[in-house]
C-alpha cells in the first residue's frame, strides 16, 4: 500500500514531557522536518528581553514586532527560527528565559504574530522535501494544525519532569510555567478534542518512540 507522501504530526505537552527528544528521534526516523515552536518564543523572549519590552500588549511591543524579520533556518531535519539574522543559540534555555517566557508568551499580539510563521512551515517542509513535519508545542494541535495527520499529548507525572530537568543540569519551574499556559486567555495549554495521550511518566525514551513511531506508521499508511 502506498504511504501518504506528506503527514503533519502535532506533538503538545508540558515541559520535560518528552516532546523534544520524541520529536527530534521521529523527524530522523521518518525524514519529518522538526520544527519547536516553543524555541520561537523562548527566541523572542530573549530579544525582548534585551531591547527592554514589557511582558504586556502596547506601544512599545507593536513597534517591536513591526521592526521583526524572521527566517527559517534548517540544519539536518530541524528547523529553527531566525529572528533578525540572528540564529538562536543556548542563551534561549537559560534560567532568565525559563523564568520569563510564559509571561511574552501570553501576549495575544506575538501568538498572532507568530501564527501564520508556524503554520508556513509546513510548506517549507513540502519544498524541502521532507516527508512530513513534525512540530510540537503547548497549542500545535488545537490552534496551528488542529487537523494535523497526527495529533499526541504527552505528559509525565511532575516530580518526574522535574527530575528531568534537574538531570539535565537546568533551572525551571516546571509545575508554575504549565500553570500559566494552561490558564492564559489566548491558546491555552490543553489536551486537543481527539489527540492520542501518551503517559511518559514510567516509559524510556526508547519506549516513548516506539510506540509514538508505530503511530506515525501507521498514518502514513492510511
Amino acid at each position: 500500500m502506498p504511504k501518504k507522501d506528506f503527514i503533519i504530526v502535532a506533538i503538545d505537552g508540558g515541559a520535560a514531557a518528552g516532546k523534544s527528544s520524541t520529536s527530534r528521534a521521529l523527524s530522523k526516523h521518518f525524514n519529518l522536518m522538526h520544527v519547536d515552536t516553543g524555541s520561537f518564543y523562548r527566541a523572542t523572549t530573549v530579544k525582548l528581553l534585551e531591547a527592554k519590552v514589557p511582558a504586556e500588549a502596547g506601544p512599545a511591543l507593536n513597534n517591536w514586532l513591526s521592526s521583526l524579520k524572521l527566517g527559517t533556518h534548517i540544519d539536518g531535519t530541524s528547523a529553527s527560527i531566525v529572528v533578525n539574522d540572528w540564529i538562536p543559540d543556548s542563551s534561549i534555555r537559560s534560567e532568565k528565559v525559563n523564568a520569563n517566557v510564559s509571561h511574552y508568551a501570553a501576549i495575544p499580539e506575538l501568538r498572532k504574530f507568530l501564527l501564520d510563521y508556524q503554520r508556513n512551515q509546513a510548506r517549507i517542509a513540502r519544498e524541502k522535501g521532507f516527508a512530513g513535519l513534525v512540530m510540537e508545542g503547548r497549542d500545535i494541535g488545537s490552534v496551528i494544525f488542529p487537523d494535523a495527520d497526527l495529533r499526541l499529548y504527552l505528559y509525565a507525572d511532575p516530580a518526574k519532569r522535574a527530575a528531568r530537568r534537574a538531570a539535565e543540569g537546568l533551572t525551571d519551574s516546571i509545575e508554575k510555567r504549565d500553570a500559566m499556559d494552561e490558564n492564559r486567555k489566548t491558546a491555552p495549554l490543553s489536551v486537543p478534542e481527539g489527540a492520542t495521550l501518551v503517559d511518559s511518566s514510567e516509559l524510556t525514551l526508547e519506549e516513548v518512540v516506539e510506540h509514538v513511531s508505530q503511530l506515525v506508521s501507521e498514518v502514513q499508511a492510511q
